[in-house]
């Protein structure tokens, strides 16, 4: 869900009225209503144990967090059931420093969001008080023991991609959390590959919310996102900090996301041979593989560069044809690289339907995919090869190509053009070596 409360439906305030009750609407109706978005109220989420919100710098992780507090304690649907408030709370942080600094005195931490309510703060003895008499505790990551002993109902854990200790710490807080009827848990974080984020991925207990940067973008200084969007758009790093993806490697592939960041220029400088290759699929329905069209081209230096992703899912042979070709004269190319493997002749008949002058050189696949790919991730390694702008779905198609494929058993489309241009721009060292059996 998208946008912000204030643009609720009168049929949503009706389900609101209906199933949050005349206590609960009412508060629905006067706190944070004007500010808030949609995925930072839990409408449709019920009220799982693990409430996992991740998310890019600036998305409002934190003050979803500091509201998540105030609602535990003040009983506040839809956070929790009606009236039923939460007493015992634990802050989990980084470090203390953050825990304080963040989640509790930030501008959009607890003290900032208590709007009327009176919440008193401790810090010689770690706690915030609320006048109900809810206490919340504050806790470090770098002491996972701290949290051997008391007990909980209600915990915010932030930032737990950072957590020093993370495993040690998050299980000790689970066997705190033994109190009251509903014990709930709300984590928000920009993700990390961590092994307990990918835990915490897979766990059937867990219900995740993702937030985006460009959500928020009005309540952040005027052209912040523009600007770290010009600058990290498709990189790890923004996918990671502002998208808040789960960007991981996989052990076995042949490239990894630093190799990429390293061939990563964003410049292509002077260009003097350009091929686009294609790699078509078999059939040309929705469910079909994808027909990959890669560009590239050398450089000055010999080295080969990256120009353009163009692949095409479910396209029909005239349509992925019309698209090569039309990329082959925006680039000037010199010839089109045509695997064969799969239509033969039919597919430098289709490119000469769309334009009988383009040059086309048909190659055939006589070792499989990953043998294919080995020396030209090597090249990479050896920083043959550049990337002139950034290629999500390619990068992300790289770092999950393994001996068996890609993890999701889809063809590698995008690596197999890949391959098939940089083996045509370079060929002397991208050919495999001969295996030779002297048994």
């Amino acid at each position: 869900m998208n946008g912000s409360l204030s643009s609720l439906t009168i049929s949503q305030h009706r389900w609101s009225r209906k199933n949050l009750g005349l206590h609960g609407a009412i508060e629905l109706r006067s706190a944070w209503l004007h500010s808030a978005r949609l995925k930072q109220y839990p409408l449709l989420l019920g009220h799982p144990p693990i409430w996992l919100v991740t998310g890019g710098r600036g998305s409002g992780k934190t003050r979803l967090g500091a509201e998540w507090v105030h609602a535990m304690v003040r009983g506040q649907p839809p956070f929790t059931r009606p009236n039923q408030r939460h007493r015992h709370i634990a802050l989990i942080g980084e470090t203390l420093a953050d825990v304080r600094d963040v989640m509790v005195e930030g501008p959009s931490g607890i003290l900032a969001t208590a709007r009327g309510h009176r919440v008193r703060f401790e810090p010689s003895r770690r706690r915030l008080i609320w006048a109900n008499g809810a206490v919340a505790q504050m806790f470090s990551s770098e002491d996972p023991e701290s949290l051997r002993g008391p007990q909980f109902d209600a915990a915010w854990c932030d930032e737990l991609a950072k957590w020093k200790h993370d495993e040690a710490c998050f299980d000790m807080l689970q066997f705190g959390l033994r109190l009251g009827k509903n014990p709930r848990q709300i984590i928000t974080t920009t993700p990390k590959p961590t092994r307990l984020m990918k835990r915490l991925y897979a766990d059937p207990h867990t219900v995740r919310t993702s937030m985006p940067t460009d959500d928020n973008a009005k309540n952040l200084a005027p052209g912040f996102v523009s600007l770290v969007r010009q600058r990290y758009a498709g990189s790890r790093l923004g996918r990671q900090e502002l998208d808040g993806e789960l960007i991981d490697d996989r052990d076995d592939a042949l490239w990894s996301r630093a190799m990429l960041e390293a061939a990563m220029t964003g410049q292509k400088g002077e260009i003097r041979r350009i091929v686009v290759a294609i790699d078509p699929p078999a059939t040309s329905t929705k469910n079909s593989d994808a027909c990959g069209i890669i560009a590239a081209g050398l450089d000055r230096e010999g080295r080969a560069v990256v120009l353009a992703d163009a692949t095409l899912r479910g396209a029909k042979p005239q349509h992925w044809a019309s698209v090569a070709v039309a990329l082959y004269h925006r680039l000037d190319a010199d010839c089109l690289v045509a695997e064969v493997n799969q239509g033969g002749d039919m597919v430098a008949a289709v490119i000469a339907t769309v334009d009988k002058a383009v040059r086309v050189k048909q190659v055939r696949a006589n070792r499989g995919k990953w043998l294919r790919a080995e020396p030209v991730a090597a090249l990479y390694e050896q920083d043959r090869v550049r990337h002139a702008a950034r290629f999500p779905e390619l990068e992300d198609e790289m770092c999950d190509f393994g001996p068996n494929g890609l993890s999701a058993g889809r063809s590698p489309d995008r690596v197999d053009a890949l391959v098939w241009a940089i083996s045509e721009l370079l060929p002397r060292h991208a050919e495999a070596p001969r295996v030779r059996d002297f048994g």
